[in-house]
C-alpha cells in the first residue's frame, strides 16, 4: 500500500434531463440517474446503489487483505447489501445498512477463524467505516465439498 493520505477523484456531468456521466481518469464512463423512488427510471446505477455496491466491494477486498495476510485459503465470498435509507432530524440518509456475507472454504478451513477474519474485515473496511449508518454483518460460513 502506498503511504496516506490517498487522494481520488470523479467527475460527474448531467444535463437538465439526461443521466449523469460519471468518469474518473483510466477507468469507463458509467451512467447514474434516481431511483425509481425518486422518480428516476430505476434501470440504471443511482448514488444510492452505487454507495451499497461501495459497501459491498470494500467488503470483498478488505476480506481478501484479511485472509491473505492470514494464509486463510477460501474460495468465494458473495456480499448482499442492503440498506434502509429514512429521514432523521430532517435529513434523508441511510440509517442501517445490513451486508449478508456466505463464505465458502475448503473442507478443511477453521470455522472460527473464518468468522474472526469476517469481523476484521468489517472492522477494517473503509467504506463502512466512513459512513454513519448503523452496519451490521450477517455471516454464513459453508464449506466446499
Amino acid at each position: 500500500m502506498q503511504p496516506l493520505p490517498h487522494h481520488y477523484q470523479v467527475q460527474a456531468t448531467g444535463h437538465s434531463s439526461d443521466s449523469v456521466t460519471l468518469s474518473s481518469e483510466g477507468l469507463t464512463d458509467i451512467q447514474s440517474a434516481p431511483p425509481a423512488e425518486f422518480d428516476g427510471p430505476g434501470d440504471q446505477w443511482s448514488p444510492e446503489t452505487l454507495l451499497l455496491a461501495a459497501v459491498s466491494d470494500c467488503f470483498i477486498l478488505s476480506f481478501r487483505a484479511v485472509a491473505a495476510a492470514s494464509d486463510f485459503t477460501f474460495t468465494s465470498l458473495d456480499c448482499v447489501t442492503k440498506g434502509t435509507l429514512d429521514r432523521v432530524d430532517r435529513t434523508t440518509r441511510f440509517t442501517e445498512i445490513v451486508n449478508t456475507v456466505t463464505l465458502t472454504m475448503p473442507a478443511d478451513g477453521s470455522d472460527t477463524l473464518a468468522h474472526r477474519l469476517l469481523e476484521k474485515a468489517e472492522e477494517v473496511c473503509l467504506i463502512s467505516n466512513s459512513l454513519s449508518a448503523r452496519i451490521e454483518l450477517v455471516a454464513k460460513v459453508v464449506h466446499a465439498d
